[in-house]
């Protein structure tokens, strides 16, 4: 019954992740020009990331490719093992739909396009950014913090 707001945390991070790529992608193509939103805290910029966070370990091949989708896909399984055998919290909880939400749509991604589809670049303060980034990456990262900081509360 708990695990109900896991799955539901997953299916919101993953939703919300594939169609704000959708329509940044597909329907205001941000490929063909970026997009000053809140400038220059926030631009749309197109980026193909066939790496990890930040474009980390890029790789053209389709082995990479195939590795990345694995430990993606082994990061998410072990996590919900690791929730199931304990007793988390409520916040436990979401933090991991988060994760694993966000995981998965990189995962699509990765499937569908042989890369990350990545459209959000932040700035500010005179420093220019470089990288962009997307709604699963923000998921990923919360989830991860959130699993650690809340690890070892008491379960609500």
């Amino acid at each position: 019954m708990r695990m109900r707001l896991l799955l539901w945390a997953a299916v919101a991070a993953f939703l919300i992740d594939q169609i704000s790529k959708y329509l940044v992608v597909h329907v205001m193509r941000v490929a063909e020009g970026h997009i000053e939103v809140l400038p220059p805290l926030l631009v749309f910029k197109y980026g193909e990331n066939r790496g990890i966070n930040f474009g980390l370990f890029q790789g053209n091949s389709d082995a990479a490719r195939w590795i990345l989708i694995g430990v993606s896909l082994a990061i998410s399984v072990g996590v919900l093992i690791w929730l199931m055998r304990t007793a988390p919290s409520k916040l436990m909880l979401v933090c991991g739909g988060l994760l694993i939400g966000g995981a998965l749509g990189n995962v699509l991604d990765r499937v569908l396009y042989g890369f990350v589809l990545d459209f959000l670049n932040m700035s500010c303060c005179g420093i220019n950014n470089p990288f962009v980034f997307n709604l699963a990456d923000v998921f990923i990262f919360a989830g991860a913090i959130g699993l650690v900081l809340f690890e070892g509360k008491k379960a609500s």
